[in-house]
């Protein structure tokens, strides 16, 4: 039974949920599947090999997510979600990334 304050899914899961279905294009075509960024385009000319790829989201602050989201890009829609939204999309990013960011920590507080 469901009570009052409960909701229906996790913050982890309405995360999830935004971040493979947003309103548009999904952040995991271009950022993929764990944040770490994907081949958006490849464009081969004889030699010449340019490529446009999505970033690498796993270490961004949630303060630069959020104006990320709803800021202007040349490639990247606009996506008008709230901060909330943005949130929970970082959240997810954030707990499924959680031991490749410990590793970055460790390997950066050794430099």
């Amino acid at each position: 039974m469901l009570h009052a304050g409960e909701d229906f899914i996790s913050h982890y899961e309405y995360g999830e949920m935004l971040y493979n279905n947003p309103r548009g294009i999904s952040c995991a075509q271009c950022h993929g599947e764990d944040g770490s960024g994907t081949i958006i385009f490849e464009l081969k000319e004889k030699h010449i090999t340019n490529t446009i790829s999505g970033s690498d989201i796993r270490k961004k602050s949630l303060d630069r997510m959020i104006e990320s989201v709803n800021g202007y890009h040349e490639i990247m829609p606009r996506y008008y979600l709230t901060d909330e939204e943005v949130k929970a999309i970082y959240d997810f990013i954030q707990k499924k990334n959680k031991l490749y960011l410990i590793a970055q920590e460790k390997s950066d507080s050794l430099q």
